[in-house]
């Protein structure tokens, strides 16, 4: 059942925010409720134990757990399996798995965009496959006829952000989907920030894989999220192996474990993955489609207040267009010194840098951002603050 939308009230879900803070860096780590805590310490306080290896009671309690998450998840995707649903530590090693387990050989080619996480660029640099790169549109949105010109036979895959960390834009997953299937190509989405605050149907929207993360989306650290299609993660190979990751072995031969297990080697966080339980389940009930409405009104009001010639905002200028981001510069002052003094003059909390995409930041010859992002605990008031606190700092440069 989905709940009204009242901020208030969700906020009394999140211990911590009874500290005097803004909280403006979901993007990076979102908080955690009450209710994924609990089922934390619910682990290591009633059935401690591991799972898929002993017969006994807390083992069993504890596979019935990790499938309930699994089903869990694979609601919250739309995905029509639970076997679909792969437990990793976070999206970097969703990707990686399907880099190192695809069956991509020389002179095979993988379709980028220029805003990748180094998590989507750096593991096919590594591997030595060939980067082709999408150039953004001028406003940064996704340049779907660029997009096209760049298939040829060798391109295997494209594998792209959903929703940007560096300025929260949006790619037409679908559509891209729908180009990349008519030249016999594998689609892999990057759902790190695009999961935690929208409605997402992995069938409707076409892709073959998607990775992402527990830490953004309410969820416990180390914890995250490979969906494939059945019919696709059969084909690949076993990356990390051993443990429950097989079914039988003698000492020269051994049988592969069935879907998903075959790609959950040794010991599982069994703790977390109870914890994102709770987050998915946490996420469901308020409804996606309503998280991801309160983030770009907080967003619009951030840009309609934010729109100085001193501000250099990333991205376009529609706040629609950015769901929950702000990424912004000060002219005069460097994206570490904004985040910096908004911490200390209010307690905002951002981040600064280049947010793990330096690759389009040394395009553009910038040192970074610093990046605002909203999520379904914050509130029109603190926006407020945080526009009056970045106001200041504009008459000071």
């Amino acid at each position: 059942m989905m709940l009204g939308y009242n901020v208030e009230n969700i906020r009394e879900n999140f211990p911590v925010l009874s500290k005097p803070i803004i909280y403006f860096d979901s993007a990076c780590m979102s908080l955690k409720p009450k209710q994924v805590i609990a089922a934390i310490l619910r682990y290591y306080e009633e059935f401690p134990a591991c799972a898929g290896r002993s017969a006994h009671t807390f083992a069993k309690q504890v596979e019935l757990e990790i499938a309930k998450a699994r089903n869990e998840v694979k609601k919250l995707i739309h995905a029509q399996k639970d076997k679909e649903i792969i437990f990793t530590r976070n999206t970097t090693e969703g990707i990686n798995l399907i880099c190192n387990t695809l069956q991509l050989q020389k002179g095979d080619s993988v379709i980028l965009t220029d805003k990748e996480h180094n998590s989507n660029l750096i593991p096919w640099l590594k591997k030595g496959i060939q980067v082709k790169i999408v150039p953004s549109n001028k406003d940064n949105t996704f340049n779907l006829e660029e997009f096209q010109n760049l298939f040829d036979k060798s391109v295997k895959l494209v594998s792209m952000v959903h929703v940007s960390n560096l300025d929260g834009v949006e790619n037409p997953i679908k559509e891209i989907s729908k180009i990349a299937h008519e030249h016999n190509a594998k689609v892999l989405v990057d759902g790190a920030q695009s999961v935690p605050s929208q409605e997402i149907n992995v069938k409707k929207l076409g892709m073959d894989f998607l990775a992402f993360s527990g830490h953004k989306m309410l969820g416990p650290t180390g914890t995250g999220v490979l969906y494939g299609k059945e019919e696709e993660l059969e084909k690949l190979d076993q990356f990390m192996v051993g443990c429950e990751t097989v079914r039988d072995s003698t000492y020269t031969t051994y049988t592969k474990e069935f879907l998903p297990h075959r790609f959950e080697a040794g010991l599982q966080d069994y703790a977390g993955i109870m914890g994102l339980q709770e987050a998915a389940r946490f996420l469901r009930r308020i409804g996606l489609k309503k998280i991801q409405k309160h983030e770009i009104m907080l967003n619009k009001v951030m840009t309609e207040t934010l729109t100085h010639p001193s501000i250099e905002l990333i991205g376009p200028v529609d706040p629609t267009l950015r769901s929950g981001i702000f990424s912004f510069n000060i002219k005069g002052m460097s994206p570490h010194e904004v985040s910096k003094i908004l911490d200390t003059a209010k307690g905002i909390m951002t981040r600064s840098g280049a947010h793990c995409v330096h690759s389009w930041f040394n395009k553009h010859n910038l040192e970074g951002s610093c990046r605002a992002s909203l999520y379904l605990y914050n509130t029109p008031q603190e926006v407020n603050i945080f526009c009056e606190e970045v106001q200041k700092l504009i008459h000071l440069t």
